[in-house]
């Protein structure tokens, strides 16, 4: 700035001085006036330093811009030295152990890395189509939690499923109606697609009388076993399964109750189910529907609250109920019916024809217990004389 001042002043044809003559100049008058003030024309600038207008309007407020503002010194007093010099005093602190380092509070690399999804798709077999519903996926972790058990990583229903999870290894079960299948899946954490093939197939059950008329799907229904052909609660596959229904099964062979009525009338069968097909099984049933009534001559009117127990023709009881028309289905076979109103017992035996729908009456002359223990006691309309 100085080099640019004599520059100035050379060109104004005023003289360089010497460095004692440039002492006895009057400085402040001199930048305070600036060039005009020496080549004239200028108007006298109060006392103080000289800053260009135009500058001061270029540098922008620091606080303005959000600059860190500068702070003033702060005084800080001198640290009391011991008393005894050469002799000081270490206070004992007591310091909690530390760790051998501080840990950052970081996400993991594994948590912001992204993910290649784990596409699923399934076929019932090797060469078939892909599953578009019905289907049930879980994926679980190799790692056994503390209980024991695998823990559930991720889950989805429908048709194909993709999760995005971590490399690692996995326990895969994807499940199809009562089918389903467990697999191992070891994931690179590339993109990758598996096809799970299940082997199922499905099983459509009905049942029939003896001369082909089928029977009310109200009062049928169908147990499924498995292979092991017992009919127990813990090998139960599923249970009051409706006529007409699909029942999605593994590839094997499944014992199957049909139950027509809920007494006596069952019929059993071992079936075979194909994977990739719906294997049909219609089963027969030789029993008959029977509406049971309590009247005092043939063709009456029912008598109400009438208890009522069958019996096989050996002893053993079969089913009981109430009412003034109960019906029951009985499989093909002799029975003893039993009616019970009020303090009167009415007995006859009767014999199920298949397919012999029927009502069955039982008339009060077939009286067999009355109040007092005296059967003779019955006038010719079959009902105890009062006497």
């Amino acid at each position: 700035m100085r080099r640019a001042a004599l520059a100035s002043l050379a060109a104004a044809g005023i003289g360089f001085l010497s460095p004692a003559e440039a002492q006895d100049l009057p400085v402040p008058g001199f930048i305070e006036n600036g060039i005009k003030g020496l080549i004239g024309g200028g108007e006298k600038r109060p006392p103080g330093a000289y800053v260009s207008p135009s500058a001061a309007e270029l540098v922008p407020d620091g606080a303005d811009v959000g600059a860190t503002q500068r702070r003033p010194l702060q005084r800080f007093e001198p640290i009391p030295l011991p008393g005894a010099p050469g002799h000081a005093g270490v206070p004992a602190i007591d310091l909690p152990a530390l760790p051998a380092y501080a840990p950052q509070n970081m996400p993991s690399r594994e948590a912001i890395r992204s993910r290649a999804a784990l596409a699923l798709q399934a076929r019932l077999v090797e060469d078939g189509p892909p599953i578009n519903k019905g289907l049930v996926w879980r994926l679980f972790s190799s790692l056994p939690s503390l209980d024991g058990k695998l823990p559930m990583i991720a889950s989805a229903e429908g048709g194909s499923a993709s999760f995005q999870v971590p490399a690692g290894s996995y326990f895969l079960h994807v499940g199809f109606g009562r089918a389903g299948v467990t697999r191992r899946i070891d994931f690179t954490g590339l993109a990758t697609q598996e096809t799970v093939v299940l082997g199922a197939g499905g099983l459509k059950l009905d049942a029939v009388l003896p001369d082909g008329k089928p029977l009310p799907a109200d009062k049928l229904s169908f147990d499924v076993f498995d292979e092991a052909g017992d009919e127990h609660q813990e090998n139960l596959i599923a249970d009051d399964v409706a006529a007409g229904s699909v029942v999605r099964l593994n590839a094997g062979t499944y014992h199957v109750l049909s139950n027509y009525g809920s007494t006596n009338a069952a019929v059993r069968a071992d079936i075979r189910v194909e994977a990739g097909k719906i294997t049909e099984a219609t089963l027969t049933h030789r029993a008959a529907l029977l509406t049971m009534k309590l009247v005092r001559e043939k063709g009456g009117e029912a008598i109400a609250d009438t208890a009522w127990s069958i019996s096989t023709a050996s002893g053993d009881l079969v089913g009981e109920s109430v009412g003034a028309f109960p019906t029951m289905v009985l499989a093909e076979g002799e029975y003893v019916i039993v009616a019970k109103n009020r303090d009167r017992i009415y007995q006859r035996e009767f014999e199920v024809k298949a397919g012999a729908d029927e009502d069955l009456e039982v008339l009060t002359s077939d009286l067999v217990t009355a109040p007092g223990g005296d059967p003779a006691a019955v006038d010719a309309g079959g009902e105890v004389d009062a006497d």
